[in-house]
């Protein structure tokens, strides 16, 4: 097992665990291509996943075989996640859209550190704020037009790419939106036309994150603000090491 110090850690929710549960967990690094299966839909859990670095979506599927994204995961969070409620599978599934790299935990070595109290407590938080983004895709779904849902998926996976170019295909632009792909070059068109984005095969750079905040209004701020309140800008106990600053300074989630 390759030894990995906290001190070292992107994971935001691993730079947070009590230095004495950090230091039980059989950490494993793993390369996370594009298309890497993080958690397969209504199989079992066998690996929880710390984001390092990348993007992974959490995809619904219907009976008959529709999807749509909805929720991103990135270093500000972990897949797998139901089994902190003592769930073994899920009807979703989860795999990387960007490339990165992890910390995999069998979920058997991980389930005995949730009897650890600071951990429970700070991944219950977590859960809370993956609920919050969740209603907040609804409410964008059903309040907001498309190109405003479009501004706000942009900007939540420019709080988890340490770059203002994303290397996003048309193919995952269209199941963040729950549209076709031909209905997405026309929303990209228009936020192009304010300027905010510039769009290119397989990349969309952002050229205004304000404007980009503007456009999508009420529908991207409050799980961002609700992370950085629980734990983003959280005090840490003494038994927690101290954590790196990021050089971003804008909301993370």
């Amino acid at each position: 097992m390759t030894f990995v110090r906290q001190s070292g850690i992107q994971n935001k929710l691993l730079r947070r665990f009590p230095e004495d549960a950090f230091d039980l967990l059989e950490l494993e690094p793993i390369d996370l291509p594009v298309k890497h299966s993080l958690v397969l839909a209504r199989k079992p859990i066998e690996h929880v996943c710390f984001l390092e670095s990348g993007l992974a979506s959490m995809v619904a599927e219907s009976a008959d075989g529709k999807s749509v994204e909805i929720r991103h995961i990135g270093r500000e969070g972990i897949a797998g996640y139901p089994v902190v409620l003592g769930v073994d599978r899920s009807p979703n599934g989860a795999f990387m859209q960007v490339p990165g790299h992890g910390l995999q935990v069998a979920t058997e070595d991980f389930l005995p550190i949730l009897e650890h109290a600071e951990v429970r407590k700070l991944l219950l938080r977590y859960i809370h704020t993956c609920e919050l983004q969740l209603a907040h895709t609804a409410l964008a779904a059903a309040k907001f037009n498309v190109h405003q849902r479009l501004a706000r998926w942009l900007l939540m996976c420019h709080d988890r790419i340490d770059s203002n170019d994303l290397p996003l295909t048309h193919e995952f632009l269209a199941l963040m939106l729950g549209v076709r792909r031909a209905s997405v070059t026309d929303e990209l068109h228009i936020l192009e036309g304010m300027h905010a984005i510039k769009s290119t095969r397989g990349n969309v750079r952002i050229l205004d994150r304000d404007m980009l905040m503007e456009i999508a209004g009420g529908c991207y701020g409050v799980p961002e603000q609700e992370y950085e309140r629980l734990i983003g800008d959280s005090p840490q106990p003494s038994t927690f090491r101290t954590h790196l600053n990021g050089n971003r300074h804008h909301h993370m989630l």
